[in-house]
């Protein structure tokens, strides 16, 4: 399978996505949205990770628009995505959903629940009911009027769009030296152990997605 992945600049990369993309043979294409232009639509799956940019600075970076335009295109062309932090607010966005930024800053390990919903569901099911990822975002998102919510926490925490579009505002992917390099003057001293704690359960989760997005 081939996957688009959608960055924005650097240490905002696919990270241990990426190491499970290659461990299932799955072939990914990098695209970083700052210098690259509008991504290319054929593709057979997509994932869209973080970055520094918010919804809202469109004057500042201009290319946005061009990700809004994409991610609506593969929602409704059915493509299998994954939107992470950035990502996920952009489709929100996109979507005609709010996004604002917080009063303050997440940064951290977070409780997270299921619903129901998110119990049930083929990728986000995968996740035991209540678990604790990392979120780093100063922006939230309000759930799109189309999506069903799949998981909450300190704010939204994940949403599916059709059968095909899943969306996290956690990072998933992320990796104790990217942390570092997010948060240089941050010291949280168990952030090896649930790192090393959460990688399990990012695997099961990109694994859900891998075998979601391959089924016809």
């Amino acid at each position: 399978m081939r996957i688009l992945t959608l960055t924005h600049g650097e240490n905002v990369g696919p990270e241990l996505f990426a190491d499970e993309a290659a461990a299932a043979g799955h072939e990914l294409q990098t695209w970083d949205m700052q210098t690259q232009g509008p991504p290319p639509r054929d593709v057979d799956a997509v994932a869209v990770f973080g970055g520094h940019q918010n919804v809202g600075e469109e004057a500042q970076y201009p290319w946005l628009h061009d990700e809004y335009d994409a991610l609506r295109a593969w929602v409704d062309d059915g493509v299998p995505l994954l939107a992470v932090c950035l990502g996920a607010q952009a489709l929100a966005h996109a979507l005609g959903a709010a996004v604002e930024r917080r009063d303050e800053q997440l940064a951290g390990f977070y409780p997270t629940e299921l619903t129901a919903e998110g119990a049930a569901d083929p990728v986000l099911g995968s996740l035991p009911r209540r678990f604790e990822p990392f979120n780093g975002n100063a922006y939230a998102f309000e759930l799109p009027r189309e999506a069903v919510l799949l998981a909450d926490g300190p704010c939204l925490q994940a949403y599916r769009v059709g059968g095909r579009a899943w969306a996290v505002q956690f990072h998933p992917e992320l990796k104790r030296p990217t942390f570092l390099s997010w948060f240089p003057d941050r010291e949280l001293a168990d952030v090896g152990e649930k790192l090393a704690a959460w990688r399990p359960l990012g695997t099961r989760l990109f694994g859900a997605f891998f075998a979601a997005a391959s089924e016809a």
